[in-house]
């Protein structure tokens, strides 16, 4: 468990808190808006109305206390970055910020951030390789260019061993795990047989996981 604090209630900083709380850890909310604190009450730990470019607020909460502190203020940008500068002035641990464009992560990122979520091109990524593509069902994206996917099993691949597959040494791509009615097999031996009701969650350089998956 982590104590987090998070400042801005917008749809996304709501939906941050929502999945907080269902993990299970303590959450202090901020936000200058009455209504946006009063409808996140029953989810978080605590909650303050306040301005979080106020340096004499934000110091009043302590943020050296916390695990993590989270901004994720997307209409005003100024208020944002300051907000993400005092943070680290007032010895916040590990900031991470929101951001809207390119150039905002840019500045974000020299001015206090120690990471940057950026949730609408994040997610505009994701939606179009998970939607163009027939077979691939998830991936998410790593350092390096690497990435894990989660795939269907090819049509040429069904009732195939993965020894027989080999698709390690062609194309130097890993299966992680076999998915099957919603549970996880990661007891994969080069005799494991592969079947159509099956999915893959295999790990390599993403464009090696293009070529090999057709994406």
């Amino acid at each position: 468990m982590k104590t987090i604090l998070l400042i801005g209630l917008g749809r996304f900083g709501k939906h941050i808190a929502t999945q907080l709380n269902i993990l299970g850890h303590q959450v202090m909310a901020v936000d200058r808006d009455e209504e946006r604190i009063n409808d996140i009450l029953p989810i978080v730990t605590n909650a303050q109305i306040g301005d979080s470019t106020n340096a004499v607020f934000l110091k009043s909460l302590g943020v050296g206390n916390y695990d993590i502190c989270i901004v994720t203020i997307g209409s005003d940008f100024q208020s944002s970055l300051e907000t993400t500068s005092l943070l680290k002035e007032l010895g916040a641990k590990f900031v991470v910020s929101r951001a809207d464009r390119d150039v905002h992560a840019k500045f974000l990122l020299r001015n206090g951030a120690d990471e940057v979520v950026y949730p609408e091109k994040q997610v505009a990524k994701w939606a179009a390789i998970r939607y163009s593509s027939d077979h691939i069902l998830d991936y998410i994206e790593l350092e390096d260019g690497h990435a894990i996917f989660e795939v269907s099993v090819p049509k040429a691949w069904i009732g195939k061993s993965v020894g027989q597959i080999d698709i390690r040494k062609k194309y130097n791509i890993n299966i992680m795990a076999i998915k099957q009615d919603g549970k996880l097999n990661m007891a994969i031996t080069p005799d494991t047989v592969l079947s159509e009701k099956q999915s893959l969650l295999v790990l390599g350089e993403y464009k090696t996981l293009q070529k090999c998956f057709q994406i």
